[in-house]
């Protein structure tokens, strides 16, 4: 099955990732250096991203994952956050956690992920993301780190997805809207 004939143009190009993605690195690396990272990938947006911001970060690390819906199977959040998969760790006192998304739109998530970590008593909690969605922010919330901001379009691929596929595209694309549209 070849799912690049459901893309309608592609957003942000496989070296344009590269590039975004080292950018990022280096801005934590200069962030964090001397501290207890711990990376924290929502599952399962966040694992393309994640396992390659990795390979270019040099400050030492220890990674943990989440799982954190809003979706389903639909295009829109629902607004409800559930956890399916929690941190459970006994050190968080002395750990500065770096909460890793694939990408932030309504910012009902994050917002909410970060504000539960921090009352768990992290040292520190910050947010990056490879992509933001600003204009369907629907809470205050600003990530510390940002790869690109984009339009809203439905983009999936590079770990993204429509209803679990699509993800391994090697470059963020628009999806074309008879997809999504004929499973609403």
């Amino acid at each position: 099955m070849d799912l690049q004939k459901d893309i309608q143009k592609i957003l942000i190009s496989e070296e344009e990732l590269a590039a975004i993605v080292k950018r990022l690195a280096e801005e934590i690396d200069r962030d964090y250096a001397g501290k207890k990272l711990l990376l924290v990938g929502i599952l399962k947006g966040s694992v393309v991203f994640m396992g390659d911001l990795m390979k270019h970060l040099k400050t030492p690390l220890q990674i943990d994952f989440m799982k954190v819906s809003s979706y389903g199977a639909g295009t829109r959040s629902s607004g409800y956050v559930k956890i399916t998969l929690d941190l459970l760790r006994d050190d968080l006192e002395s750990t500065d956690i770096l909460i890793v998304e694939d990408i932030i739109d309504s910012g009902k998530t994050l917002s909410a992920l970060t504000k539960m970590l921090d009352a768990r008593g992290a040292r520190s909690v910050r947010t990056c993301t490879l992509l933001d969605k600003p204009s369907r922010r629907e809470v205050p919330f600003t990530p510390d780190y940002i790869g690109a901001e984009i339009p809203d379009e439905f983009v999936v691929g590079y770990g993204l997805d429509y209803d679990e596929d699509y993800r391994m595209l090697p470059f963020v694309g628009v999806l074309k809207e008879e997809i999504y549209r004929k499973k609403s």
